[in-house]
């Protein structure tokens, strides 16, 4: 840990009372150093983290710690209380505190380094050199590891000790750079019990390596082989898939959720806080141990996956790190398609048909009437769509570049919302925007720079060059198309009128909420918006509403009669598509069309088509410009409009289950699909990688 900590961070005597005065005390310590810029912003951040939980640990131990961006570089300062100061710590007052700094943006090898500080005070002999060394230097050299604790107590000083500086520093990043796993008695014929364990808190950096040291000892001690997967703030090295699937018990130690974590599903597990990892690590260990001997596990991973949280790793092409990526997008985004459609749906059951029409409750609300609850929920879920794009394009830049990537990508997503660019072009905002800031993160900055990189400097030039490029480079082709296409449409109205439905739905289908969507559904609506419509507009607002219940109707169908081509995910989506599709809520297929758009989309377009045509043949009218199955009394010929419905959602049906019972398995070699089946957790369910 050189010059992370110095003699001048250091206060033996510190006479603080309170946990806020220590933080000040050493603080300001740090701002004589030049490591903090400004002490009040600093402690601010420090009193956050201590919102979120205590820093106290048994044994008298208090570790304050943040991320901040006024810190310039990872720094240490130590203080010794006499008297003891509370930090939350259930056996009472620390008389050993340590305040971390660590800069919002610090680099991988400083966090490493960082870590280690965490793992030492889990060492009985650390904590003891440290309550009787007598002079900052050699306080600052034990923490530094210049000089071990048999050294610091017999009264050695760092410059005695130069030839044996690095060994212990070295050896304790060792092992907070990654897993470890015990090495198991010689003498032992008995293969030990064997655990995997996760351990994470809200700032990586403390808590988080402190709890897989306390797990590992206890392991040794009890004869059993931990594993750690350290999720800090330097990232995370996932576990081999070989290991997992070798492993009797799972211990998660977290305050943050375990990403990936249906990678030790159906496993005998224990779910705890990091600090019972790190105060009661041998009670887990036998609670684990216990729950292997009566033969509890966890549900095998399934439907309720966990969002894509770091996706792509180095190893993989890009076809499966792009699938990934919207895979990221989608399953953050399908909560919002759930709530949205189906309080929209409830709206229209209970308010009628002329809900999209009602003024806003805020100001019309009467509590005894049903339209205005149904105005309600319908307005509810409006607003809950309106988060569709941005939250797609917001994780799609999450999975690619982690939390940096959010701002540029809810940016982009908004913008693509506000220039009707639709789903389509919040998958491209996403994409952009995660490659915008991987590119900003190869550049090399000073380090001075590193602290305001995250909150500041990234966000900002992310958000503005994603900006441009979507309203300037993406949005005005878009408009033209949207009226060029408009234009057409005008100009096709006159004639064939079952060609002109199956290129509305077409149309319709295609981009699902997108702007070609949007042509079409606002070219309809424009048709019957007055007094008298014509029958022709009617006609062409029948086929559009049709054609756009078909996708999710479609996908629905298709996870129905044929599961074992999607995933968990997709079968669950798969159901409330159901609802979805009878209410006219395209936007219900779009959790399918973002995973496998080559196959989804061009099913739903043909679908669509069919039923366009269909309804244009079989002279279906419609006055109501929304409201699926809720407004069919309302439409001419509904036994054929339905009929023209059920054709195209069986075209669409068949051709999805055709395409992607036709692709090839997604692992190359039998070693590859091992590899991908442990780390998923899911037997049989290897998703191929979209083409």
């Amino acid at each position: 840990m050189s010059e992370m900590i110095t003699a001048d961070l250091v206060d033996l005597d510190l006479s603080a009372e309170s946990k806020e005065a220590a933080a000040r005390a050493l603080a300001e310590r740090m701002v004589a150093k030049g490591r903090v810029t400004d002490l009040d912003g600093f402690l601010a951040d420090v009193a956050a983290r201590e919102a979120q939980m205590p820093t106290g640990l048994d044994g008298g131990i208090g570790i304050p710690h943040c991320r901040s961006e006024h810190v310039t570089e990872p720094t240490l300062a130590f203080g010794r209380s006499a008297a003891g100061i509370d930090f939350g710590a259930a056996d009472g007052p620390a008389d050993l505190i340590f305040l971390i700094a660590a800069p919002a943006g610090a680099d991988d090898a400083h966090l490493t380094i960082l870590s280690s500080l965490a793992r030492q005070l889990m060492n009985a002999e650390f904590t003891d050199a440290l309550r009787g060394v007598s002079d900052a230097e050699t306080a600052a050299a034990l923490v530094r590891g210049d000089v071990t604790p048999a050294e610091a107590a017999e009264g050695t000083s760092a410059a005695d000790t130069t030839d044996t500086a690095t060994a212990p520093a070295a050896a304790s990043a060792g092992a907070a750079a990654g897993s470890t796993t015990p090495e198991t008695p010689e003498s032992s014929d008995e293969r030990p019990f064997r655990i995997v364990a996760v351990t994470s808190c809200p700032t990586g950096i403390a808590h988080t390596y402190m709890a897989a040291e306390s797990l590992e000892n206890a392991g040794r001690e009890a004869g059993v082989e931990v594993t750690v997967e350290t999720q800090g703030s330097a990232g995370f090295t996932r576990l081999d898939p070989a290991v997992i699937a070798a492993a009797d018990g799972v211990v998660f130690a977290h305050d943050v959720p375990v990403r990936e974590k249906d990678r030790f599903a159906g496993k005998p597990t224990v779910d705890v806080g990091v600090k019972a990892g790190i105060n009661r690590p041998a009670e887990l260990i036998a609670e684990v141990r216990a729950k292997a001997e009566r033969g509890e596990k966890t549900a095998s991973a399934g439907a309720a996956t966990t969002p894509v949280d770091r996706a792509g790793d180095s190893a993989e092409g890009y076809g499966t790190k792009l699938r990934k990526w919207l895979m990221s997008g989608v399953s953050y985004m399908v909560p919002f398609v759930a709530a949205g459609g189906l309080l929209i749906a409830l709206g229209f059951a209970i308010g009628g048909w002329t809900v999209n029409k009602a003024p806003s409750v805020m100001d019309h609300f009467v509590w005894t009437q049903s339209d205005s609850w149904g105005a309600l929920l319908f307005q509810i879920g409006g607003m809950a769509f309106n988060f569709l794009v941005p939250v797609l394009a917001g994780y799609i830049a999450y999975g690619m570049a982690d939390r940096p990537g959010l701002v540029p990508g809810f940016v982009g997503g908004a913008i693509s919302l506000s220039i009707n660019a639709g789903f389509l072009g919040g998958l491209a905002a996403g994409l952009i925007a995660g490659g915008v800031v991987l590119a900003i993160q190869r550049v090399r900055i000073p380090a001075a720079m590193r602290g305001i990189m995250p909150v500041v400097v990234i966000p900002l030039i992310s958000s503005a060059v994603v900006g441009f490029l979507m309203f300037v480079v993406i949005g005005k082709p878009i408009a033209a198309a949207q009226k060029g296409m408009t234009d057409w449409l005008n100009g096709l109205t006159g004639t064939n009128a079952v060609l002109l439905g199956a290129l509305l739905g077409l149309m319709m289908c295609f981009d699902l909420g997108g702007p070609v969507n949007k042509v079409a559904y606002t070219f309809a609506t424009a048709g019957i918006a007055v007094a008298s419509p014509s029958d022709s507009a009617m006609k062409i607002m029948a086929a559009v509403m049709a054609a756009g219940m078909v996708p999710p109707l479609a996908m629905a169908l298709a996870t129905t009669v044929r599961g074992k081509l999607f995933t968990p995910a997709e079968r669950e989506n798969g159901k409330a598509a159901w609802v979805l599709g009878a209410s006219f809520i395209s936007e219900g297929a779009i959790p399918f069309a973002a995973a496998d758009p080559l196959r989804v989309i061009p099913s739903a377009m043909a679908g669509g088509a069919v039923t366009g045509a269909l309804s244009m043949m079989f002279d279906a009218t419609l006055r109501a410009p929304h409201g699926g199955i809720f407004v069919v009394p309302l439409i001419g010929n509904p036994f054929l409009y339905l009929v023209a419905i059920a054709a195209g959602v069986c075209v669409s049906t068949a051709l999805v289950v055709v395409l992607k019972g036709m692709r090839k398995p997604a692992q190359g070699t039998p070693a590859a699909g091992a590899a991908e089946s442990a780390a998923t957790g899911e037997k049989g369910s290897k998703q191929p990688v979209a083409a």
